[in-house]
């Protein structure tokens, strides 16, 4: 990436269940005027505009915008499923590194609805066919929801093939809660203990627990990027810049592995990574700070072994040893993660940027992060997409 793009504003609004949150157009405003404010620029500025969501019509993110100015700019409507909100940022990033504009805005937001995730189309194929059909052959339990069957699948078969008992996940889980105690913007900031995780609700017997999948949420967030030409002439602070980034969709090992951990993007995730660090010349013991994608707390464990935080089967180990929280090896989801700060599909790329700027810019208070000068993102969507993107203090 030779021409440098700066993260110079962020924003976001508080997370919120489906049943107490603003409409979309309320959520997304507020988080580009926050992103704007924290930038100190105006939505004139602005030259391009990338907007994400997963649950909406068409052109919501000019419905969303509207709100902010109306510019005449192209508005790009981005759907990726959960890694809607990074692919957006990937989009604005490539956008400014090109040279095409000088400044961009990445947009997400969702209005979720309660309950697990649903389709809205079904009267035509879904893009979830062949995953579905994977997850039918290998797990089974048609009676428990989608989601849960891949990736407490994928779980199982880490746990099959490495001896992981359940409480490692649960551990995951109780981290994710001790991290949202800090962080205002979570929708969940009660910490639960191992224990209490191990005794909620049991959804797949000896596999997974309530308290170990991530709520619906609704939420927004935004990120202006810019050239450094731009930064320069409007005095922008110019701290955190995108050091490298990529984005990965499925290969055919996803199906012809016979492997949950692929069905879920354990290769994509993977492959993602390592471009991203060899762009950058570094490597994953370099990072000091990550934002995963733990939409389940089973993910957030394959997620070390494939961004290479940890070998193959040292997932329990790096949990056990504390590797993955304050003073360990790598700091992961200081925010709380999708687990307590909730996941809203659209926005959860643009939280975890938000978050990782401000710990960069040494700002997010009682959750910084001593001395983090390279932060990595991993944001992942079925279906399939992953974005990874490594920031810099600059």
């Amino acid at each position: 990436m030779k021409n440098s793009v700066y993260v110079v504003g962020v924003g976001m609004v508080p997370f919120a269940k489906p049943s107490s949150s603003q409409g979309y157009p309320d959520m997304a405003s507020q988080a580009v005027r926050a992103a704007l404010q924290d930038a100190g620029l105006s939505y004139a500025d602005v030259q391009q505009a990338y907007v994400g969501y997963v649950y909406g019509d068409s052109t919501a993110g000019q419905r969303a915008l509207y709100e902010v100015g109306m510019t005449g700019i192209p508005v790009v409507n981005v759907n990726n499923n959960c890694s809607t909100g990074s692919t957006a940022l990937f989009l604005a990033r490539q956008a400014v590194q090109s040279g095409a504009v000088e400044c961009a805005l990445a947009l997400g937001f969702e209005q979720m609805n309660p309950g697990a995730l649903g389709t809205h189309f079904n009267d035509r194929p879904s893009p979830f066919e062949r995953f579905d059909q994977s997850t039918e052959e290998l797990v089974g339990h048609a009676e428990v929801p989608l989601a849960l069957r891949y990736f407490g699948g994928a779980g199982l078969a880490h746990m099959q093939e490495f001896g992981t008992p359940l409480e490692t996940f649960a551990k995951i889980r109780a981290k994710a809660s001790r991290h949202a105690a800090n962080n205002p913007l979570a929708i969940f900031r009660n910490v639960v203990t191992p224990e209490e995780v191990m005794a909620s609700p049991m959804i797949w017997p000896g596999v997974l627990t309530r308290l170990m999948a991530c709520p619906p949420t609704c939420g927004a967030a935004a990120a202006l990027v810019c050239s450094e030409a731009f930064a320069q002439r409007h005095n922008l602070d110019r701290s955190v810049r995108i050091r490298a980034q990529a984005m990965t969709t499925d290969r055919p090992v996803t199906f012809e592995a016979q492997d949950m951990r692929e069905v879920v993007g354990f290769s994509m995730a993977r492959e993602a990574a390592q471009k991203v660090y060899e762009t950058a010349g570094i490597g994953p013991k370099d990072v000091q700070v990550v934002e995963l994608h733990d939409c389940f707390a089973q993910n957030e464990l394959l997620t070390y072994e494939a961004l290479g935080l940890c070998e193959r089967g040292g997932a329990r180990q790096f949990v056990d040893d504390g590797d993955n929280t304050y003073g360990g090896q790598v700091v992961t989801n200081p925010s709380g993660g999708l687990l307590s700060k909730g996941h809203p599909l659209g926005a959860t790329g643009l939280a975890q940027c938000t978050e990782l700027v401000q710990q960069l810019r040494g700002t997010a208070e009682r959750r910084q992060v001593e001395g983090a000068r390279l932060a990595l993102q991993h944001n992942l969507g079925l279906g399939g997409a992953c974005v990874v993107t490594l920031y810099e203090r600059a």
